[in-house]
């Protein structure tokens, strides 16, 4: 009876051990019923916000690993590694890098053994842009030249007529790129060795190459090594020599040469006496600061864009006040200057509140805009305006039908409105877009995009700043 009561109560036990997996040496491999524990078979690596940087600006890198069952983590620990060292990049353990040097370098992410890699371009910073009609130049710091945009006459100077959506190199591939002024569809500018050049659009003889033929590729004009400021209207341009000596060139139906006449020139001419230091051509009127500070106007006056108190055509400089000024520019029919003290004004069309007073009646003689004495920069676009102030804010008003304001809207707006927080050095405005330069070198754009005239590889139009690589 005893062995029978022994038997019948290890049976049950038996069969309870077996059930927990316990006396038979179970594992966690697959084949005995448990898990594996996945493993790293290969590494993505990822840039934000792309693999483009200029110098001083930085991008952030993501390794992510995919592993043995399919699945795939952002790895927190992989050792960062450049191909060249430090001499391009600045690489920092957190996946942060910074451009330090133009070219081309391949960072390595590596873990447990497994490597990702991705390759990273350092390009110069911006420096300078001009925008104009539907086209955009920019310089970067190592003196080259590109342009995107418009290109129906040239006027991108890279030996087509192929319209560009991003920054491609202007022909010759010149360092010496200096200064830039864009018109409606030519492009002048200004060399480091002083020679002055021109490209596009010569049907008034704008370029000033003594012919009224079309030029694709940057031609030089004259001999002179003596240009210091140059500006291209709608069909016109103005230029300063280092002596002070006005020259104009291109159309002059309603006197923007400042001739006394209204005839063509297809040379760059002596115009008006005086010693000139900034020069500003609009659609078909001109303005220029002499030496002295004070303002000088001339040529088309339909909207009272002179400032002189009349709609009246003026074939030569006639003086507006006796105010001192520093800095001006010539919309398509609207003016805007800053005055020595810091103070802004505007003047002449105003349909969709380019002068800024809160209103949409022409101005025909300089009104202030704000109160304010901090503004350092004014641009005048065909129908918009752009200024910075002393601080580096952004602000802007007048049209908006493309969203070249920047507000994320496609509504007008008659008095300045600041846009975002950032920190800006240039700035310029062409016809329905805006372009612009941050501290940081990094080159913005927004508005109309139909030609590709913001140089972002689309051709969609964008109502809020975007990056230009």
């Amino acid at each position: 009876m005893k062995k029978i009561l022994k038997n019948w109560l290890v049976i049950p036990l038996l069969a309870i051990l077996a059930a927990c997996g316990g006396g038979g040496g179970g594992n966690s491999s697959s084949t005995g019923g448990g898990t594996t524990t996945p493993t790293l078979v290969s590494i993505a690596v990822t840039a934000s916000p792309n693999t483009t940087l200029a110098i001083g600006t930085q991008v952030t890198l993501k390794a992510i690993g995919t592993y043995s069952d399919n699945s795939s983590a952002a790895l927190t620990t992989p050792t960062w590694t450049a191909k060249n060292g430090s001499s391009i990049l600045t690489l920092f353990s957190t996946g942060a890098v910074t451009g330090k040097a133009v070219g081309t370098d391949t960072v390595t992410a590596t873990q447990g053994g497994i490597s990702g890699s991705i390759t990273l371009t350092v390009t110069a910073p911006w420096t300078n842009v001009a925008a104009g009609g539907n086209q955009t130049l920019a310089r970067k710091a190592d003196g080259t030249l590109f342009g995107w945009g418009s290109n129906i006459k040239g006027q991108l100077g890279d030996s087509t007529t192929t319209d560009r959506n991003t920054p491609t190199q202007v022909s010759g591939n010149s360092t010496l790129w200096k200064s830039i002024s864009v018109g409606d569809q030519f492009t002048v500018a200004i060399r480091s060795d002083g020679s002055l050049w021109a490209w596009g659009y010569n049907q008034n003889g704008q370029l000033g190459d003594g012919t009224t033929t079309d030029r694709p590729i940057p031609t030089r004009i004259g001999s002179a090594t003596d240009w210091v400021a140059v500006s291209a209207g709608k069909a016109h341009t103005l230029a300063v020599n280092k002596t002070g000596v006005l020259f104009a060139w291109g159309r002059n139906f309603n006197g923007q040469l400042g001739d006394g006449t209204n005839a063509d020139k297809l040379v760059p001419t002596k115009q008006a006496t005086g010693v000139w230091q900034k020069v500003a051509a609009g659609g078909n009127h001109s303005l220029a600061i002499r030496t002295d500070g004070t303002l000088w106007a001339w040529g088309g006056n339909t909207n009272g864009q002179l400032g002189n108190g009349g709609v009246v055509d003026q074939t030569k400089p006639v003086q507006i006040g006796t105010l001192t000024w520093v800095q001006v520019s010539a919309g398509a029919s609207h003016s805007v200057a800053i005055r020595a003290d810091g103070s802004l004004f505007a003047w002449g069309s105003n349909s969709n509140g380019q002068v800024g007073n809160n209103g949409t009646l022409n101005v025909t003689a300089p009104a202030q805009i704000t109160s304010d004495t901090n503004w350092a920069t004014v641009v005048a676009g065909y129908q918009h305006t752009v200024g910075l102030r002393t601080d580096g804010t952004l602000w802007v008003w007048g049209s908006n039908s493309d969203g070249q304001l920047g507000n994320g809207t496609l509504q007008d707006v008659a008095a300045p409105i600041q846009i975002g927080t950032a920190s800006w050095t240039i700035i310029s405005a062409g016809g329905a877009h805006t372009m612009g330069v941050q501290t940081d070198g990094t080159l913005w754009g927004w508005g109309r995009n139909i030609e590709g005239e913001l140089g972002n590889n689309t051709n969609s139009s964008v109502s809020l700043p975007i990056t230009v690589q």
